[in-house]
């Protein structure tokens, strides 16, 4: 069933709604599409924080920007923001044989992007921030797996030395453009010029593990 909501503030609408439509015209409070298993959720405005909190399937998107620890521990579905993305998004994200998350942010990301990333695949596009990184400091920190798709010339200076960091080749740009035509369809923004920037991948090093990160042995 189709829904129109307008409670400004209200935190966990669709937790855990598996079918139908919620289309949001204020800005509502945290975790939002928190568990969501399945249904749409469409945002008119911005998102405070914690949007698509373990969600497992499902599609969230926001015609504006999103606070801290948008995905957070992500299993599965997909969220889009048309702008910018807080500290921490993308943390804890994970994948399982056929359900790999996805987190696309058309604007830039604060710091921490990527957190102790497990699998699925963050896109930042950093529309509007050409001149200088699209992410903050951190990024990656943690990860293990999954993949982080930067748009930029300017990679961030600070990546830990268990992320392996490369320019996108044909085979990653495979996985990365129809995310990145499907973020234009619904923001209107151009797919092909888009697409004919440079764009880097983090992958983790798995043969550089966090073998002292959390143990002292």
């Amino acid at each position: 069933m189709d829904q129109k909501v307008y409670q400004l503030g209200q935190r966990y609408i669709g937790a855990g709604q598996s079918t139908g439509t919620i289309e949001l015209h204020e800005v509502p409070g945290n975790a939002l599409g928190a568990y969501l298993d399945g249904a749409e959720i469409v945002l008119h405005c911005n998102a405070q924080d914690a949007t698509g909190d373990t969600m497992n399937a499902g599609e969230i998107t926001i015609y504006g920007s999103t606070g801290d620890a948008a995905g957070y521990a992500m299993r599965g579905g997909s969220i889009y923001v048309q702008g910018d993305a807080g500290y921490r998004a993308g943390i804890h994200m994970k994948e399982y044989k056929d359900k790999v998350p996805v987190l696309v942010i058309g604007g830039k990301a604060g710091s921490f992007l990527g957190e102790y990333q497990a699998g699925g695949v963050i896109v930042v596009l950093g529309i509007g921030c050409e001149d200088r990184q699209p992410v903050g400091n951190f990024c990656g920190t943690g990860m293990h797996g999954g993949r982080i798709f930067l748009r930029t010339e300017h990679l961030p200076k600070d990546l830990p030395e268990q992320v392996i960091v490369r320019q996108a080749d044909a085979e990653d740009m495979e996985i990365a453009a129809p995310l990145i035509r499907r973020y234009c369809e619904k923001f209107g923004a151009d797919a092909e010029a888009l697409l004919r920037d440079t764009y880097y991948v983090l992958r983790p090093n798995t043969k550089n593990p966090y073998r002292q990160l959390y143990v002292t042995n």
